[in-house]
């Protein structure tokens, strides 16, 4: 299989590098931190790029390219631990609102999230779920021919400064029931609808969001509504991966920099034979966390149960090794890798948030194991 990128994408790649180094460096990133963990000055130079429409179909303004391409733009995001939810817009809500959007919805909606002058989120994570996607207490009712939304939603990604929201919420069954799952469409200025924005640990932003007797479009029905859902967070964990690998190929190109510099004894510690095998084992965790990125993104076009099993694996291997970059690179820098006034840190904090992210790694260790047949977990 042949795994080079074509000189389309590596433009692309080329592009969204240029604009990370020289307009998104450390220092415009703590103010951002500071002023709320949102810019929408940074928002509009990535739309002035063309990276909101890299996923809109064409006719509604877009590019239409694939998850390769999003692949690409994530790693370099990543590459600079981006604090804007470009994947939560850009590839995760357009994705539902293309798939499952009517011409009406898709003609409001996709050609202003292709100029930036629009933010939809997913908003689908509660309380009590823990990452089980089946469960929805969020309750949709019909009346005379308009549906309205109870219940609430947390760590909604900038979700007190986004236009609206898609919300998985439940028409019909228990909680935790598979069926009964309808995806609806529900702007931020309607009636009922409360949010409460903070930051989280790495930085970036998200809120609290909570509906009441809030009107609302349907997108999916109840028989589409639960594999809508699960095909959006495909896609998120997807990215999400392809933006670890960006940050950890940073943060290990950080250490291996330090390591060069920092002396002990007159030399460099990075010459020390026990520092410079641990270098080793990070650089292999990264390159097995590469393959699985890739591996993720090229399933994303696969039947239902095989993309998810692809995904979870991914999802798996992914934790595994940002948890291990990351602590081995606050090790190896010692104190100073966890001072605000270094970046290090900074990305640790961002690999810790995105490992719990759409189900942390024991919950897709669980998953897999789950989906383990007659192939025992061994890749079809």
């Amino acid at each position: 299989m042949d795994f080079d990128f074509s000189d389309d994408q590596e433009q692309l790649r080329d592009a969204v590098k240029k604009w990370v180094s020289k307009a998104y460096d450390f220092e415009r990133r703590r103010n951002i931190v500071k002023s709320g963990g949102f810019s929408r000055d940074a928002w509009g130079e990535m739309a002035e790029l063309g990276l909101m429409g890299l996923a809109v179909p064409e006719a509604h303004g877009g590019m239409g390219f694939g998850p390769v391409e999003a692949m690409v733009v994530m790693e370099e995001l990543g590459r600079g631990i981006v604090l804007e939810p470009y994947a939560a817009v850009s590839l995760v809500a357009t994705s539902g609102l293309a798939a499952y959007g009517s011409a009406e919805v898709q003609s409001a909606w996709l050609p202003r999230i292709a100029e930036g002058s629009a933010l939809v989120v997913l908003a689908h994570q509660e309380r009590e779920a823990r990452h089980v996607l089946r469960h929805v207490k969020t309750r949709a009712t019909e009346s005379k021919g308009q549906w309205r939304v109870n219940g609430a939603k947390s760590v909604v990604p900038v979700g007190d400064q986004a236009d609206a929201f898609l919300v998985p919420a439940r028409v019909s069954g228990a909680d935790d029931e598979a069926q009964g799952i309808a995806l609806f469409l529900v702007e931020r200025g309607a009636a009922g609808v409360a949010t409460r924005g903070y930051a989280l640990q790495d930085g970036s932003r998200a809120a609290e969001v909570s509906f009441s007797d809030s009107p609302a479009t349907l997108l999916a029905g109840p028989a589409d509504g639960l594999k809508a859902l699960e095909a959006m967070v495909d896609v998120a964990i997807a990215a999400q991966c392809a933006q670890a690998v960006g940050a950890m190929d940073q943060l290990f190109a950080i250490t291996v920099d330090y390591l060069n510099t920092r002396k002990q004894f007159g030399v460099p510690i990075g010459t020390f034979q026990a520092l410079r095998h641990r270098v080793a084992d990070m650089k292999m965790q990264l390159e097995l966390a590469r393959s699985m990125s890739y591996y993720a993104t090229l399933k994303l076009g696969e039947p239902h149960e095989l993309r998810r099993r692809a995904i979870s694996q991914a999802k798996v291997q992914l934790g595994q090794s940002m948890r291990y970059v990351g602590q081995q690179s606050i090790q190896l820098h010692g104190g100073i890798g966890v001072t605000d006034e270094y970046i290090a840190g900074h990305y640790f904090k961002h690999l810790t948030c995105l490992e719990l992210s759409f189900g942390d790694t024991l919950h897709h260790l669980g998953e897999v194991s789950e989906r383990m047949q007659d192939t025992a977990g061994v890749f079809a």
